[in-house]
């Protein structure tokens, strides 16, 4: 029997998440260790998230809850579960002042005036795909305040654009609890392991692919699209495009991202503005395109450089690779 060295018994784990942003701590605009720690506590809260959905048919947290939230919109149970958990874990680490989330109405003040930062989230997106098992997420959005520390937040904080972002990112859980997020600086990708606790670093640099052969789109509003995105549409099969749509949100984006392709959530006839949040959807997935080499764009131009008005904000939404963005702008 061949004798193993050391290297083969001991593979290595990999760099985990804290490490990571322990080393990258320097490239920080503001490197002194509040946005590490902030970034700490939104792993932790989906740590914990990933855990009820793993076990949402044992206790009773999957289905509707037979409520509303803000938006008039179905509230699912684990809604509202992701809510409070993303609630806690902030307002426990201590450095953010308030949030903004999907599933409230306004400001979320967490009693830590002295915090440096705001975050907007969507706790949890397509959260009636549990139901069937299907990949969902959570997306949020960090901005530096700009209101005096030890003072309350305000309306001000938030409607900074999203050009002011100062990181943004997403939790995926699928088939595997993923981790991606941006400081301006590349995007990373961060692999739970179950075993460990930890998010391990599987995904370095991500590099969004300038083509693509997929297209996501709801094709069952087609009729209620504006003109050149059926034009558009059209073009796609005509090129034989392959047509993959998850109705998750940060699945569907996730998937584009690493192989190419392009998400559309357009205007329709029943929501001329789009459905989409511009604050705690848009442009947090929109900075990561960015930041991967990719584009998002309204249909006008780039969805960082809308003013936002409002806290839920709507907008549409054309996504992922560079130039398939650059052919449905162009109508």
């Amino acid at each position: 029997m061949a004798t193993k060295t050391v290297q083969d018994l001991v593979v290595p784990v990999g760099v985990t998440l804290d490490r990571f942003i322990m080393h990258s701590q320097s490239a920080f605009p503001y490197a002194t260790g509040e946005l590490s720690q902030l970034l700490r506590d939104i792993a932790l809260a989906g740590k914990i998230i990933n855990r009820e959905i793993n076990r949402a048919g044992l206790i009773d947290v999957a289905g509707g809850n037979g409520t509303e939230n803000v938006q008039g919109e179905d509230q699912q149970k684990l809604d509202i579960v992701a809510n409070v958990r993303f609630i806690r874990a902030l307002k426990n680490g201590g450095e953010v002042c308030a949030i903004l989330s999907e599933e409230e109405e306004d400001i979320i003040h967490t009693g830590n005036d002295h915090g440096k930062y705001v975050v907007a989230m969507d706790p949890l997106d397509g959260s009636s795909n549990i139901d069937v098992n299907v990949s969902i997420g959570s997306i949020f959005s960090i901005y530096r305040r700009v209101t005096p520390i030890n003072g309350p937040a305000s309306m001000e904080d938030f409607l900074q654009g999203g050009r002011k972002q100062v990181a943004a990112g997403y939790i995926l859980y699928g088939s595997s609890t993923m981790l991606v997020y941006s400081t301006g600086d590349g995007v990373n990708g961060f692999t739970f392991d179950q075993s460990l606790g930890e998010f391990i670093l599987s995904h370095k640099n991500i590099g969004t692919p300038a083509e693509g052969k997929i297209y996501s789109v709801n094709e069952g509003h087609y009729h209620s699209y504006p003109p050149f995105v059926q034009q558009y549409v059209a073009q796609c099969k005509s090129r034989n495009f392959s047509a993959r749509y998850i109705g998750s949100l940060v699945g569907d984006f996730h998937r584009n991202m690493l192989k190419g392709g392009i998400y559309l959530y357009p205007s329709t006839k029943k929501d001329p503005k789009g459905k989409l949040r511009l604050l705690y959807e848009c442009y947090p997935l929109a900075f990561i395109a960015e930041k991967s080499g990719g584009k998002a764009s309204d249909g006008f131009g780039s969805i960082l450089d809308i003013v936002p008005q409002s806290f839920h904000q709507r907008s549409p939404l054309y996504i992922g690779s560079a130039e398939l963005v650059d052919d449905v702008v162009k109508g």
